[in-house]
Formats: C-alpha cells, sequence, structure tokens
C-alpha cells in the first residue's frame, strides 16, 4: 500500500455522497446496512417514490479509470442479494426500486481535509 488510507478514503467518501444526497433532498434510511458475510450496502435512500441503493465508489484519482468500474456484475448480483433481503426484513411492498452509483473522487485541502474534486451521481446504473 501506497500510504492511503482505503478504509479512511471510503469512509470520507459515503460521508460525503450523504451530504450530497441530502442536498439534493433524498431521506436517508440506512447506510453501511450489512447482511452477514453476504456483504453490505453503502446508502440506502429514499427518492420520491424510490427506494435507492447506493454504492459508492472513491478514488483520489482517476488514474486506473472511472470509480464506477469497479462495480462488478458480481458486485451487482451481491448488492441485488442484499436489497431484496432489506426489502423483505422492513416489509417494504414498494415496487419502485433504483440501483445507483456515487462516483466520488477526493483530494486534499491545505489542512488535509478530504475535498470532494468531482462527484458523479448514476441513477439506475444497473
Amino acid at each position: 500500500m501506497t500510504g492511503i488510507n482505503t478504509r479512511k478514503l471510503g469512509a470520507d467518501g459515503e460521508e460525503k455522497a450523504v451530504q450530497y444526497l441530502l442536498e439534493k433532498n433524498y431521506a436517508i434510511l440506512k447506510t453501511n446496512y450489512r447482511v452477514g458475510r453476504l456483504g453490505e450496502i453503502d446508502i440506502i435512500a429514499r427518492d420520491a417514490e424510490y427506494i435507492c441503493f447506493i454504492e459508492v465508489k472513491t478514488r483520489r484519482t482517476g488514474t486506473w479509470g472511472s470509480p464506477g468500474e469497479a462495480v462488478t456484475a458480481a458486485k451487482q448480483r451481491k448488492i441485488h442479494r442484499i436489497a431484496a433481503i432489506y426489502l423483505s426484513n422492513t416489509g417494504s411492498t414498494c415496487a419502485c426500486v433504483r440501483f445507483d452509483v456515487i462516483e466520488i473522487i477526493l483530494t486534499k485541502d491545505v489542512n488535509f481535509n478530504s475535498v470532494i474534486k468531482s462527484i458523479n451521481h448514476i441513477k439506475n446504473a444497473f
């Protein structure tokens, strides 16, 4: 590793994504919704009639492609399974479900705080 704490980077990105969604009038239902060893969904939010299951991908640069490219088909299947469990556990009958990806590129300011360089919200990503 090159000194970049990837967990901290991911947590910073998820925090920035929540702030972004709140500014867009989303209601945050859950963050880091975990189902045992199956995995987790970063953010579950409501956007009007939609329940959105959102994967956040954060990078410091775009050198290795867009952050969203890291949401593989296997990751998408996992998110679908976790979403089905969430909907079942909450008794949600909403047929309006959406799977989004939020791509974030972060940089550091002069005080070494994480600052958004770019954010790209891909609705209906998969």
